[in-house]
């Protein structure tokens, strides 16, 4: 009974901690589906090894995708000319990264993961593009383009609430209503329930799962970002759900290198993508994007160890410090608005389900 009380306490520790910053971050990502326009975004990815790739990485970075909702967005950025490599970039950096996620890092990790994060992102993403547009296209001979829109049609995971319609327009009316209306409605409600399900997560390991079990075999080095590479890369779960099993990882003892591992490869891969992602990019392209992602996220973990080593800073110390300026009736007032929110959408969801059903 203790352990049942124990997890339901950290769980509405984990929603207060968390809630306003979701709020402001579905805000800021529902603003970026209204103002920027689709057309802006695929003229600058055509042309160029280098610099479509550059860009291309960091208009991902605030795009709040999930690993299967960005499907078919980069293969209408691939027919619409964006180069492989541009798309590549595109395809690792929107999922790993988010502006709902930088928001829920900022309040329950720390500055430096809060930085660390989208920069990893971009690092990966620009080294996979590059890599695609240089090495990739003298190995493999264009897809075409047939194939490439194979994978738009399907919902690529068989999850009807994974995130794969996020790419459809919002509202016409180009306004912040209907950029919260979108938020709202598209964004949380494909986000709401891997969500919950990262801090039901987070909430059992913060009371199962002995601290010195975890930092035993996951304190640093790179057999711990290994295995946290290993655990990421088949699971589906989004940026924003990742980050509470982040910090209750790292409360337990988890090296900060070794859960950047796990945000940056978990989100940006899993085993229902996999099939749609060899249409898109190819056998070799594929290779390419599997291996920047292992090879670049270990290479981060273990300069981001290395940095607070150096700079004398404990994670466990510092996680979730940043609300300690909040004024605790705020954040239960947070906590109740996006309850609120998540009950209406898994209310519409249910009643969607059963009318199919009938």
């Amino acid at each position: 009974m203790q352990y049942l009380f124990d997890f339901a306490s950290a769980c509405w520790l984990l929603l207060e901690e968390s809630s306003l910053y979701i709020l402001l971050g579905l805000l800021v990502a529902g603003l970026l589906k209204v103002y920027l326009s689709p057309d802006y975004v695929v003229r600058h990815l055509g042309k160029g090894k280098i610099k479509s790739v550059f860009k291309a990485a960091l208009l991902g970075i605030p795009i709040p995708l999930c690993s299967c909702g960005v499907l078919p967005a980069a293969a209408q950025l691939k027919r619409q000319g964006a180069s492989k490599g541009a798309t590549t970039a595109f395809l690792i950096s929107t999922p790993e990264s988010g502006a709902d996620s930088i928001a829920i890092s900022w309040a329950l990790l720390d500055p430096l993961m809060t930085a660390a994060r989208p920069l990893a992102a971009f690092v990966s993403a620009f080294v996979a593009g590059v890599l695609e547009n240089t090495v990739g296209e003298r190995r493999q001979a264009p897809v075409p383009p047939s194939l490439q829109m194979a994978s738009v049609e399907p919902q690529p995971c068989g999850e009807a609430h994974c995130g794969c319609h996020q790419h459809e327009a919002a509202s016409s009316e180009n306004t912040i209503i209907s950029g919260l209306r979108y938020a709202v409605n598209e964004i949380w409600g494909d986000l709401a329930g891997w969500f919950f399900i990262g801090i039901g997560i987070a909430a059992a390991i913060t009371t199962i799962i002995p601290a010195d079990f975890v930092g035993r075999y996951l304190g640093g080095g790179v057999g711990s970002m290994l295995f946290m590479l290993v655990a990421g890369v088949p699971m589906y779960i989004c940026a924003t759900a990742s980050t509470p099993i982040a910090a209750a990882l790292i409360l337990k003892g988890v090296s900060p290198g070794a859960a950047l591992v796990f945000l940056l490869s978990g989100p940006a891969t899993n085993i229902a993508a996999l099939a749609v992602l060899i249409k898109i990019l190819g056998k070799w392209g594929l290779t390419i994007y599997l291996a920047s992602i292992a090879v670049i996220s270990v290479l981060c973990g273990l300069l981001l160890d290395t940095l607070y080593v150096g700079l004398g800073l404990s994670a466990m110390a510092t996680v979730g410090t940043v609300n300690e300026v909040l004024p605790h009736w705020l954040m239960q007032a947070a906590t109740l608005v996006l309850l609120l929110l998540s009950l209406r959408q898994f209310g519409q969801r249910y009643r969607q389900r059963s009318s199919l059903r009938q």
